[in-house]
């Protein structure tokens, strides 16, 4: 027979007096043990996709050493381009990535702000429609006749919209795809309860940061810095290039004023138009200036 095991701390070797009938009993002068405080759960993130290209996600998939971090601060439940894990809602904080483009994106959708405390949208396609909004210039059914040998079985919409044309968000982070380092600062603003610090100044900024020649003032190069939303380090201007719009548009971009450069540089209309719808072709602002130059009103 083996030997029975014997307790770490037996009411004997802790120096507790015995009852008569072997029930132990605590010495009168004896601190009772604090008890244990149950750990605040962690908050639950989930992370969405829609119609994409997935850059956002591995932005984030792409913060290497912070994304440890931010695994040890909340309970990733649902993401699929990381794991096959899926912890079921609500969620605290969702990201969503990728713009509406079927009448199933519009339910799910809904479904997902349904189930989540704060929403978060990442990247062009989610804020402003993305590359796919060009669809909202011109005759879709066009398109699924040239692209596919049976358009009938198709589903989608005419336009492709942003997430908050259909649901409310409560914050939006620009990018094509978003900057790592601001998708980091709006998941620790998140966790600290704090408004995110993220910059709603020109490219023009970041340029004069980083010392950089004003690339249509030097070299006459076309270029939409002005006009757009800082968040990229001015990294085309850098080495020598015209701003391509990545992260939208500014806060009070003067869009009629870069139109007018922009043709005294040497662009026609067409190519004017062009320039505004790329990325951010359903953003508001830059649509009115694309639309504008087309009625002949620059």
């Amino acid at each position: 027979m083996g030997d029975i095991p014997i307790a770490a701390s037996s009411p004997a070797s802790a120096g507790e007096d015995t009852a008569e009938h072997g029930h132990p009993h605590t010495h009168p002068h004896a601190e009772t043990p604090a008890e244990a405080t149950p750990a605040e759960p962690k908050p639950k993130l989930a992370v969405w996709k829609f119609a994409s290209c997935d850059g956002c996600q591995l932005s984030l998939l792409n913060c290497e050493d912070e994304l440890l971090q931010i695994a040890d601060s909340v309970t990733i439940a649902y993401f699929p381009e990381a794991t096959r894990a899926i912890v079921a809602g609500p969620y605290d904080l969702s990201l969503v990535e990728g713009s509406i483009t079927t009448p199933e994106d519009v339910r799910r959708i809904h479904e997902i702000r349904e189930q989540s405390a704060t929403l978060v949208t990442i990247g062009a396609c989610a804020t402003a429609g993305g590359i796919q909004a060009l669809r909202n210039f011109a005759d879709v059914d066009a398109f699924r006749s040239i692209v596919y040998a049976h358009p009938e079985y198709l589903s989608t919409l005419d336009t492709s919209t942003p997430i908050a044309s259909h649901v409310d968000v409560d914050y939006e982070l620009r990018g094509c795809p978003v900057d790592k380092g601001q998708l980091v600062e709006v998941l620790a603003a998140y966790l600290n309860g704090r408004k995110p610090r993220i910059p709603t100044y020109s490219v023009c900024v970041e340029c004069k940061l980083k010392g950089n020649l004003c690339v249509p003032v030097a070299t006459g190069t076309p270029c939409l810095g002005p006009v757009t939303q800082a968040g990229c380090g001015a990294l085309c201007p850098s080495y020598g290039r015209g701003c391509y719009g990545c992260f939208g548009p500014s806060d009070s971009p003067n869009t009629a004023a870069l139109t007018r450069q922009l043709a005294e540089l040497g662009m026609d209309d067409r190519d004017i138009v062009r320039v505004y719808r790329t990325f951010n072709a359903g953003a508001p602002e830059f649509r009115a200036a694309s639309e504008a130059v087309e009625a002949g009103a620059r």
